[in-house]
């Protein structure tokens, strides 16, 4: 049998194979797998309860999964030109290493990414950087690599809706009309886009155009079912407000938009807005926080005012987290300024809080949040004295974290008190500053135990008691 020479043949078939494998192993694009939903978040209606009535369970609803990151489909990429760089940053990110991933692509010389291919594949590079730096450390700090991407391939679908989901569940000034209208362009078929716009909208009191979006985003639902009830609640909220606003006078200042039901009543709307930008001004700078946009004021009739808003009878007022409003009856407001300044200024924090927070504003527990109203608004409902020194056993805080709609009815107005004697104590001890810091925490997910361990160096559990101590009083032990 003749046996050819087929060297010249096998020569360059090696190499071919060689680049074959090389490309799968470090350069072709990895996409990661989403990452699983967080737990539902629950969003609180905050209350305002009379002062002399017995206080009502909130409200309860769950939120959207507001942070959802989402991979790149594979498409079909040339090879880039600098393989050793760009493998090497591959790497990286497949040993979870971020800080050096992210140097190397900042390190990245400009002059590689004059090339199309190479810029889409940098842009891949970045987007599923932001993917492991949302797992590890949150969405605060996968902003800037989703930036990146989209600034790289500004026609990347995948990576705009990241962006757009950071900058939602950080309530990010970025996240406009203009931006939010190319993400629907770029996934006609998404649902999340149309939310963010309703969002936006109705903050700025455009209901009827909101309304629609929402409609549009309840026909692509099933893209996204995670979004599904937050869609029926804030779309049942939105038109109820349509419904109920649509012939209120506005009326606005620097910071804050004012609507109410009836004639031109300048008195009511004009002490209002007054007490509003005081609250502004002191409680910003007490909280160390001011709102990034106009907030809406909602005045009701008192008829009116449970329809409106669904709130329990006892009820002063509210801020709603999902429509991002205030609402308070008008019944007295223009012959108790001590009542309205009360009741506005212990509302203004809630929307504060909720504002600094953004979509983790779920982790903060119910007894700091009410806590911090009444502290930083000065409200005199309930003085820390009325928590009286070993008359009783307190409730644990950790059970008063979530919803008090379980709590009996004796025990409510007892979770107010002792919401604002334990933040008094936590402010008194550590300083405004060190609880904002706890805050900060809690945006990034943290537990307020580990938030309390990690700014404070104090358990949770020793916080408690050494509270309780102060008080004169002890901890009721949890039953077996």
């Amino acid at each position: 049998m003749y046996r050819r020479n087929i060297k010249h043949i096998l020569g360059p078939l090696a190499v071919l194979i060689g680049i074959f494998i090389f490309y799968q192993t470090w350069l072709k694009p990895r996409y990661f797998h989403d990452t699983p939903a967080p737990s539902p978040q629950v969003i609180v209606e905050e209350t305002t309860p009379a002062s002399n009535a017995p206080v009502a369970p909130s409200q309860e609803r769950t939120a959207p999964e507001i942070k959802r990151s989402r991979t790149i489909d594979p498409v079909s990429i040339p090879v880039p030109r600098h393989p050793e760089l760009l493998g090497a940053i591959h790497e990286e990110l497949e040993k979870h290493n971020i800080a050096l991933a992210e140097t190397k692509l900042e390190e990245l010389p400009s002059s590689i990414l004059t090339e199309s291919a190479t810029k889409r594949h940098v842009a891949i590079l970045w987007n599923n950087l932001g993917i492991i730096q949302e797992r590890s450390g949150g969405t605060e700090v996968s902003v800037k690599a989703f930036k990146k991407a989209v600034a790289l391939d500004p026609q990347n679908p995948i990576a705009h809706l990241n962006l757009a989901h950071a900058y939602w569940g950080l309530r990010d000034p970025a996240l406009t009309e203009d931006f939010l209208r190319k993400v629907v362009a770029l996934s006609p078929d998404e649902p999340f886009p149309h939310v963010a716009l309703a969002d936006l909208l109705q903050e700025k009191d455009h209901l009827p155009e909101a309304g629609k979006h929402l409609a549009q985003a309840q026909e692509r639902i099933k893209k996204d079912p995670g979004l599904q009830s937050y869609l029926k609640a804030v779309t049942t909220k939105v038109h109820r407000a349509e419904k109920v606003e649509d012939k209120f006078s506005t009326h606005s200042s620097v910071h804050f938009t004012v609507k109410y039901d009836g004639g031109d009543d300048p008195d009511t709307w004009t002490t209002v807005l007054d007490i509003l930008e005081e609250a502004y001004r002191e409680i910003g700078q007490k909280f160390n926080f001011f709102p990034s946009k106009p907030i809406i004021v909602v005045l009701h009739t008192k008829n009116q005012f449970q329809g409106a808003t669904g709130s329990p009878g006892w009820a002063d007022g509210l801020f709603d987290p999902v429509l991002g409003r205030i609402q308070i009856p008008t019944q007295g407001a223009a012959t108790d300024r001590a009542w309205l300044s009360r009741v506005l200024r212990h509302e203004f924090v809630h929307a504060l809080i909720h504002e600094e927070l953004g979509a983790t504003g779920g982790m903060i527990p119910t007894w700091l949040n009410e806590g911090l109203a009444m502290q930083l608004a000065g409200d005199p409902w309930q003085e820390v004295t009325s928590v009286t020194p070993g008359e009783h056993s307190l409730v644990p805080l950790t059970a008063l974290e979530g919803s008090w709609e379980s709590l009996p009815a004796e025990k409510v107005s007892l979770a107010y008190r002792e919401a604002n004697a334990a933040t008094h104590y936590l402010i008194e001890r550590f300083g405004m500053h060190k609880v904002h810091e706890v805050l900060v925490h809690l945006k990034a997910r943290q537990t307020i135990a580990a938030a309390m361990q990690d700014r404070l160096l104090l358990s949770y559990d020793h916080f408690q008691q050494q509270w309780a101590d102060s008080l004169g009083s002890t901890l009721a032990q949890p039953k077996s």
